[in-house]
C-alpha cells in the first residue's frame, strides 16, 4: 500500500494523544487504531501497524515504571510467560470470531470494571507501592495476564485499563505498582501480536515507526503524571477510557 503524507499528519498527532492516555490508564488502542482507519489503511494493516507502535510507546513507559524501581519481576515473570501464551491464543481465536461475539463480551466486562473503578473500597487512591509476592497476588497475575492477554490478542482497547483493574481490585495492589506490573504485562502481549502480524506481512513499517515516536513522547509525559500524581488523575481516565469503549462498541 502506497504511503501518502495526508497518512502521517492524521495519524501521528491522535498517536501521541494514544500514548499519552495509554501510560495513564491504558485504552490508548481506542485512538490509535481508529487513527489508522480514518487515515485509510484496511483493518489488517492498521491492526499490524497500530501493534507496532503501541509496542514501541509502551516499551518507554515500561522502562520508566522499571527505573523507578515499581516493577516487582518475581512477580511479573510468571505473568509475562502467561501473557504470550494468551495473546497467541487470543490472535488465532480472533480469526475466528466474529464481531457480535466480541461485543457481547465487552458489554458483560464494561459495567463491571466501572464498578470496581467507582468503588472507593476496592479501588481506593492512597496505599503502598511496596508488593508482597505472595500466593493470591502470583494467581492474580498469572490469571489476569492470561485472560487479559487472550483478550488483547483477540480484540485489544482497554488491556492496559482491565490489567490495573485486575491488579488494584483483586491482588490489592497500589495504583501505581498496579499500573507498573499493568505495562510490564501489557508489552508481552503487544510484542506477541506483532510478531504474528510480521510473519504475515500486515504492518506498515515507516508510518509505524514515525507513529511510534508520536505514542512513545506521549507514554513518557504520561508516565510521568502517574509518578507524581497516581490515582488522582488514573481514576478519572480509567473512567473515560472504559465511556468511549462502550460508546465505540454500540456505533459499531
Amino acid at each position: 500500500m502506497a504511503l501518502t503524507p495526508k497518512m502521517f499528519l492524521i495519524v501521528c498527532p491522535l498517536l501521541f494523544l494514544a500514548g499519552f492516555v495509554d501510560s495513564i490508564a491504558g485504552g490508548g488502542g481506542l485512538i490509535s487504531l481508529p487513527a489508522y482507519i480514518f487515515a485509510g489503511l484496511p483493518m489488517h494493516l492498521a491492526i499490524g501497524t497500530n501493534k507496532l507502535s503501541s509496542a514501541c510507546g509502551t516499551s518507554l513507559a515500561t522502562a520508566r515504571f522499571i527505573r523507578k524501581g515499581l516493577v516487582n519481576f518475581k512477580l511479573v515473570l510468571p505473568g509475562i510467560a502467561a501473557a504470550m501464551v494468551g495473546s497467541a491464543l487470543g490472535s488465532n481465536l480472533s480469526l475466528l470470531a466474529s464481531e457480535q461475539l466480541i461485543r457481547g463480551i465487552l458489554f458483560i466486562a464494561l459495567p463491571a470494571a466501572a464498578f470496581f473503578v467507582l468503588n472507593r473500597r476496592l479501588f481506593p487512591e492512597t496505599g503502598s507501592d511496596r508488593i508482597v509476592v505472595d500466593r493470591r497476588t502470583l494467581t492474580v497475575c498469572v490469571l489476569a495476564a492470561l485472560l487479559i492477554g487472550v483478550y488483547d490478542g483477540f480484540y485489544g482497547p482497554g488491556t492496559g485499563t482491565f490489567l490495573i483493574i485486575a491488579f488494584t481490585v483483586f491482588a490489592r495492589l497500589s495504583v501505581g505498582a498496579a499500573n507498573a506490573q499493568a505495562k510490564v504485562i501489557n508489552l508481552t502481549t503487544n510484542i506477541t501480536s506483532l510478531a504474528v502480524f510480521l510473519l504475515n506481512g500486515t504492518v506498515l513499517i515507516p508510518l509505524g515507526l514515525a507513529a511510534a515516536a508520536c505514542n512513545m513522547l506521549g507514554n513518557y509525559i504520561g508516565s510521568g503524571l502517574v509518578l507524581s500524581k497516581g490515582a488522582r488523575i488514573v481514576r478519572p481516565i480509567i473512567l473515560v477510557v472504559l465511556a468511549l469503549l462502550l460508546i465505540k462498541i454500540l456505533t459499531e
